[in-house]
């Protein structure tokens, strides 16, 4: 039986509330094994829960950002494009980035698979 929208997204939210709490340990729990995550703060991919834990430390140590969901959209194939707020400080506190950007997420038997950075549909009016 597949999983339902409103799980995926349960467990998104869970994925955000632990990231944002800096609970790594929970986060990763939530991800496969072989998990590719973009490393939106410094451009290319890590592929694995232990890479992704290397890369948040790393990031922590240099910004402070908080993501929190908006909207979520689920699409074909096991993808759910989230809306996010995003905001991003320096460690003094002051803000470097304060914006919506898309997050594409693909689940797979319940967990995170994969994310990508990308733009939102309605970002662009006009286009």
């Amino acid at each position: 039986m597949p999983n339902q929208p409103a799980s995926e997204i349960e467990l998104l939210r869970a994925a955000y509330a632990a990231f944002n709490a800096r609970d790594i340990d929970t986060a990763l729990a939530l991800m496969t094994p072989d998990v590719a995550w973009p490393r939106a703060f410094k451009g290319g991919f890590v592929r694995g829960t232990e890479e992704v834990r290397a890369y948040w430390t790393e990031q922590w140590s240099e910004i402070d950002g908080r993501v929190e969901p908006v909207a979520f959209h689920p699409e074909d194939a096991g993808q759910i494009l989230v809306e996010v707020h995003q905001v991003v400080r320096d460690l003094s506190g002051g803000v470097l980035a304060d914006e919506h950007v898309g997050h594409r997420f693909t689940i797979e038997h319940g967990l995170i698979q994969a994310m990508e950075v990308c733009s939102l549909p309605s970002s662009n009016p006009g286009d």
